[in-house]
Formats: C-alpha cells, sequence, structure tokens
C-alpha cells in the first residue's frame, strides 16, 4: 500500500481544541482514524462531529502507560494539547510541557511517531511587555521540543505564528526561522493532517505563517 492510501491511526491528544477538531475533521474525511483524547465527556458530541472517536482521559493526572493503553494503538500521536489562555504558569508546566513528555512516552510504548505543535520563535526569550504567563507558556514549550528531539521517537515540530480564525487560503511558508507573524487555525489544521499523512516525514522542526505556497508542496518540500 502506497503512503497516500496508508489508513493511519492517530491519537489526537488535546482532541476537543480548535485545531485538533479541524484537523481530526481533514484526517477522518481523507480516511484515517482519528482517536481523539479530552478531558471532560461533555465534549464527546464534538469529536465524534468531526469524525473522531472520543478517548476520556485526564492527560495531567496519567502516565505514559496510561495514555497507551487508552489509545490501545496508534501511528502517530499529534500533541495539540494546551492550557489556553486564562490559565497561569503551574498548568502551563503541567500541560504543556509535562503533557507533551506523557505524550512521548505513550508513543515510545506504543511505537509511534509524536507530531508536536510549538510555537514560532519558540527558543527567543519573550519581553517582559507579553506578561508572565506568555513567558511561561513559550518557556513550557521550548522545554517540550527540546525533550522530543531528545526522547529518540520519531517525531516532526510544527510552530505556528500568531493564530487566527480567518478562512484558510491553503497557502503557507514554513521554514526553519520565520519573523513572527499570523497564520490561521484552519491552514494550521491542514499542514497536520498533510504532515499525518506522510510517515516518512521525521525529524523536521519549522515554522509556518499563511503564505503563498500550497500546503501540500510546502510539505511536500521539506523532505525534498
Amino acid at each position: 500500500m502506497n503512503e497516500s492510501s496508508q489508513v493511519i491511526t492517530v491519537g489526537m491528544i488535546g482532541g476537543h481544541g480548535q485545531i485538533a477538531l479541524r484537523a481530526t475533521k481533514l484526517l477522518t474525511a481523507a480516511g484515517h482514524r482519528v482517536l481523539s483524547v479530552i478531558r471532560n465527556p461533555a465534549h464527546a458530541a464534538d469529536v465524534e462531529r468531526v469524525g473522531g472517536e472520543p478517548v476520556v482521559l485526564d492527560l495531567e493526572h496519567s502516565s505514559g502507560e496510561e495514555l497507551a493503553r487508552a489509545l490501545g494503538a496508534a501511528d502517530t500521536l499529534v500533541f495539540a494539547a494546551g492550557a489556553g489562555p486564562g490559565s497561569g504558569p503551574e498548568r502551563k508546566e503541567t500541560v504543556d510541557h509535562q503533557g507533551a513528555l506523557t505524550t512521548m512516552a505513550a508513543a515510545a510504548a506504543l511505537g509511534a511517531r509524536v507530531v508536536q505543535i510549538s510555537y514560532i520563535g519558540v527558543a527567543i526569550e519573550p519581553p517582559a511587555s507579553m506578561g508572565v504567563d506568555f513567558a511561561a507558556y513559550q518557556r513550557a514549550k521550548y522545554a517540550a521540543d527540546l525533550a522530543l528531539e531528545a526522547s529518540g521517537v520519531r517525531w516532526v515540530i510544527v510552530r505556528p505564528g500568531t493564530l487566527t480564525d480567518e478562512q484558510g487560503s491553503g497557502h503557507v511558508t514554513v521554514g526553519a526561522t520565520l519573523e513572527r507573524g499570523p497564520v490561521s487555525r484552519d491552514n494550521v489544521a491542514r499542514v497536520l493532517a498533510a504532515v499525518v499523512a506522510r510517515p516518512d516525514l521525521d525529524g523536521f522542526a519549522f515554522d509556518m505563517l499563511d503564505g503563498d505556497t500550497d500546503i501540500e508542496q510546502a510539505v511536500a518540500n521539506l523532505g525534498s
């Protein structure tokens, strides 16, 4: 079976997030199976509406073994979880960093790779004007990226810019070090789906913004 026709089982960690729901809809429409890990059972209907299969588990209070057991099997784990706006530094650490470590441990147990959502310019210390919560978020994301690169599991790190709710154009700019700028959640979800569908694409960490290159071509260029 060639790559384009291979059915992939995806563990979508943080399955009720805005990007995760969009990516789940794209992946299931393409014939893939998505196991959506959610903390709140009330979110199951939203996951099912886009074709995902809800897996109820509290990532902050679970081990990698427990996550792997809840999923059962997966080819790729997408780490799309985040503490979100309004949460303090403590939850940035427990979700954005420690949750990523739990996901890596589950991937190692399952023999899966990890596609991780990070943030553009994550290695650059943010200005004090951004506030302590944002600084904690960025440090947690950077720590998660470094841990993934050293984890021994197969990985891809996607670092989007400032997220918007603009309708996705289907065109992006990707690169190792881009200046910060906007990118629609639609386009991020499309990039995630394209990366998941490329199981041969490993060891790439890239920034992404809205741009001029067709998403499929942009992802294909990463491996060329």
